[in-house]
C-alpha cells in the first residue's frame, strides 16, 4: 500500500474506532462483541466502561452470567432468571426506543457480548433464525476478538507457507482446552486483537484490524487514543516489511525512470511544436502544426518544392 493511502487509512480508521469505543454521537446503536475461551471480551468491556466514565456517560450493565458489579458501572441488573424465549429484536429495541411517545428521547447505544463457544439453545420455531445470525444482521458494528499470540502464530505459519494452527474448540481435542494456554514467549501481555466490521448508514462497510494494549500500559485517565492498527505493530509487521512494501510501489524496469532535478528543469525548458487550431483560414486549414526552423535544421527549398 502506498504511504499516502496508508496514512489516510490510519487517520480515518483510528478516528472511527475512537468514536465507536467512546460511544460518541451514537456512532453504533448496536455493537456485537464475539469472544471465545481463547480471548474473552472482558478487557474490551472494561475499556468501554473506562471511556464512558471519562465522557460522563451513564452505564447500565445487564448481566446474564456476571455475579459481581464491575467497577465504573452506574446500574447493575441481573437477568439470570429472565425469560430466554423473548423476541430478540423487540427485546433489544426496548432499550433504544422510548416506551411512550411522550417520554423524552435518550441517546442509547447497546454493546452485546456473544460467546461463540457456548452451544446455542435449540430454536422452537424452525423457520426463524438462531440468535447469532439475528444479532449479526441487526448489529451496526461487529467486533471479533482474537488473542494476539494466536494471530502472531498464524501469521508466522503463513509466512513460511505452512498450515496455520488452530486453537480452542477448533483443535477438536478431548479434555482440557490447550489453545488458551498456548502463548508465544514475550507476547502474553501485548493486548488483544480486534477484527472490526462497521456498517455505515450508506450501506458501505469498513473492515479493519486493531490492537488494544493491556490496561496496565496506560493510566485510567488516559485521554489520548491507545488503540493502534495491527499493521503498525512491529511484532506483526516488522519495519523491513514496510520498506519492502513501499519499494514495491516503484515501477519495475531494467533502467531507472526517475529524473534528477537538473533533468527535470531541462525537460520543462524544451519548446515543442504547437497546434494552431484556433485560427483557421478556411475549411481544412485549421489544426496546422507550426514549426520555427533553427540554424541546425538542414532545409533545402528546391527539395521542398518537388
Amino acid at each position: 500500500m502506498a504511504p499516502i493511502n496508508l496514512a489516510h487509512r490510519r487517520t480515518h480508521n483510528l478516528l472511527l474506532i475512537s468514536k465507536l469505543l467512546s460511544l460518541r454521537d451514537t456512532a453504533s446503536p448496536l455493537t456485537l462483541l464475539l469472544d471465545s475461551l481463547e480471548q474473552p471480551a472482558k478487557p474490551l468491556i472494561k475499556e468501554y466502561i473506562r471511556r464512558a466514565k471519562l465522557s460522563k456517560i451513564h452505564v447500565t450493565f445487564i448481566s446474564f452470567e456476571t455475579l459481581k458489579q464491575p467497577d465504573g458501572v452506574d446500574v447493575f441488573i441481573s437477568a439470570r432468571r429472565s425469560d430466554k424465549n423473548v423476541n430478540l429484536p423487540s427485546f433489544l429495541g426496548s432499550f433504544i426506543v422510548p416506551p411512550a411517545p411522550s417520554t423524552p428521547k435518550v441517546e442509547s447505544s447497546l454493546v452485546v457480548t456473544y460467546h461463540q463457544d457456548v452451544p446455542s439453545v435449540s430454536n422452537r420455531q424452525p423457520y426463524s433464525p438462531s440468535p447469532l445470525p439475528m444479532l449479526t444482521y441487526l448489529a451496526t458494528t461487529i467486533i471479533k476478538l482474537h488473542s494476539f499470540s494466536h494471530i502472531l502464530a498464524q501469521k508466522a505459519a503463513r509466512d513460511r507457507s505452512l498450515v496455520a494452527p488452530v486453537f480452542g474448540l477448533a483443535e477438536e481435542q478431548d479434555g482440557v482446552l490447550l489453545g488458551r494456554l498456548d502463548k508465544i514467549a514475550g507476547c502474553g501481555t501485548t493486548g488483544i486483537v480486534l477484527e472490526m466490521e462497521h456498517r455505515r448508514k450508506s450501506g458501505r462497510g469498513v473492515l479493519e484490524w486493531y490492537l488494544l494494549p493491556p490496561a496496565s500500559h496506560y493510566p485510567p485517565q488516559q485521554m489520548k487514543e491507545v488503540v493502534t492498527l495491527l499493521d503498525d505493530n512491529p511484532l506483526y509487521r516488522p519495519p523491513e516489511e514496510l520498506d519492502t512494501a513501499a519499494a514495491g510501489e516503484e515501477p519495475e524496469s531494467t533502467f531507472d525512470l526517475r529524473l534528477t532535478e537538473r533533468q527535470r528543469r531541462e525537460r520543462e525548458g524544451v519548446v515543442l511544436p504547437y497546434f494552431d487550431a484556433q485560427h483557421g483560414d478556411g475549411p481544412g486549414e485549421g489544426g496546422r502544426i507550426l514549426y520555427d526552423m533553427g540554424e541546425e535544421d538542414d532545409f533545402d527549398e528546391e527539395e521542398d518544392e518537388i
